[in-house]
């Protein structure tokens, strides 16, 4: 009995320990490859190009319109010069608008910083993510090996209750008690290979491969020494702060313009034409215009830019107290993990001295099997609190650096190549159409795999 008992304490010592494989994946590697390979990052880089290409359209607006203009007319009833035809160049440029023309590219521009703000927000996501699924993944394997520790111990446990059957020290009763642990135990390994399945799918859709050996962990990064000193960076640095930030002034420009709306706007136009009789006619032209009456349709849209800035307003307000809320959040959650940590620890060391007691006394015959079964019992479920609550605060300092806005591949140093947004928006925010620009922003395309 002896030696089972000390066959049992190391096979649970054995289960708790997890060796570092060699070559093992780190939580940094798994975090670069969710940057690397995130669809959903990708599908918002695409839509921040098209936000650039907003402004462009915008500055667009500051520049003439030219167009080409080739026209045939028959008239009936039929007369000598009954088809006449003409071919001419056209072109328009607002002169003088009152700055509503200007106001519109620097709300372009506004919403493109808005729109690079909620792409960082993004990013915090990602890698938040992928940091629950690594540390899923992790947590499963450990239970996994824990449960087949269990089985293990059972077993023996159940060979040493026969072996005492035959030799009249206990009833069939015990030896039924340690064959329903065993059939319950070997359940339970089942249950946790199926989570571990589920652990690696999420992992594979977190960060577009499968998991490989993972390593644990490793050292957390800092975050900050107060709950009151993270809420004050989260203040001035949080993805969503400065989105919000940005799309207030976009509204306030947005409400200018719809006021200058009801302004008019000086306009110069140029044409010059060729006839079927070669003929030419040019003209040169400016001309006022301004709305008189449309309806109440430039007033309605007035008083929606005002609502809608109103909103916006609300909504930055609203942003703050939800990132500090959330700050607040995450440090009472890491309090809460790391105390966890603590008292799950000291409940494996006593639930260890515990079964090492129970099964001293079931060798005096001091104690049953159902004893010896419940003990390894109480032990098996410190162990696996004990790992719960390490997964947990792993990703508790995680999600408070993203509750913080620090949660990014820059700040985090992974090493990986960083997407930058301004490129693009380089290549794009002065409107080219053609000659070296353009040939510049092909070269661009072609960097981001988009050519």
């Amino acid at each position: 009995m002896r030696g089972v008992a000390r066959a049992l304490a190391a096979s649970l010592a054995a289960a708790w320990v997890v060796a570092a494989p060699v070559q093992a994946e780190t939580l940094a590697d798994t975090l670069a490859d969710a940057y690397r390979n995130s669809n959903l990052l990708e599908q918002n880089r695409a839509l921040l190009r098209a936000a650039d290409e907003d402004v462009a359209a915008a500055v667009a607006a500051l520049r003439p319109i030219v167009n080409f203009i080739a026209s045939a007319t028959y008239s009936e009833p039929a007369q000598r010069d009954n088809l006449s035809s003409t071919i001419g160049l056209t072109a328009e440029i607002t002169l003088f608008d009152f700055g509503a023309n200007r106001l519109g590219v620097d709300a372009a521009r506004e919403s493109v910083l808005a729109a690079r703000q909620g792409l960082l927000g993004l990013e915090q996501r990602v890698l938040l993510g992928a940091v629950s699924a690594y540390m899923d993944v992790v947590s499963a394997n450990e239970f996994v090996r824990l449960r087949q520790a269990n089985v293990r111990l059972i077993g023996e446990e159940l060979r040493a209750a026969n072996d005492r059957f035959e030799v009249g020290e206990v009833t069939r009763t015990d030896v039924s008690i340690a064959e329903a642990r065993l059939a319950g135990a070997r359940a339970n390994l089942a249950a946790a290979e199926g989570d571990l399945r589920v652990a690696v799918e999420t992992f594979r859709a977190a960060v577009g491969r499968a998991p490989g050996p993972l390593s644990g962990p490793g050292r957390a990064p800092q975050t900050a020494p107060s709950v009151e000193e993270a809420q004050a960076i989260a203040v001035r640095t949080h993805p969503a702060i400065r989105q919000a930030q940005h799309e207030v002034t976009v509204a306030e420009l947005n409400a200018e313009r719809a006021r200058l709306g009801t302004r008019g706007r000086l306009v110069g136009d140029a044409t010059v034409g060729l006839n079927n009789d070669g003929d030419t006619n040019a003209s040169v032209g400016l001309s006022f215009r301004q709305p008189i009456y449309q309806g109440g349709r430039l007033s309605s849209l007035y008083r929606q830019a005002l609502a809608s800035r109103d909103a916006a307003r609300a909504n930055l307000l609203e942003t703050r107290l939800a990132v500090e809320r959330d700050v607040g959040t995450a440090w009472a959650n890491l309090q809460v993990a790391e105390a966890q940590i603590a008292a799950s620890e000291e409940q494996v060391r006593a639930a260890q001295v515990a079964f090492n007691g129970v099964q001293e006394e079931a060798e005096l015959g001091a104690r049953t099997t159902l004893d010896v079964l419940n003990a390894e019992q109480e032990l098996l479920d410190a162990r696996t609190a004990r790992i719960d609550a390490g997964a947990r605060q792993v990703v508790a300092v995680y999600a408070l650096l993203s509750a913080m806005g620090l949660l990014t591949v820059e700040h985090l140093g992974l090493g990986v190549p960083v997407y930058d947004p301004q490129a693009y928006y380089n290549a794009v925010r002065t409107a080219p159409a053609t000659s070296v620009q353009g040939r510049r922003l092909d070269r661009v395309l072609e960097a981001l795999g988009r050519d």
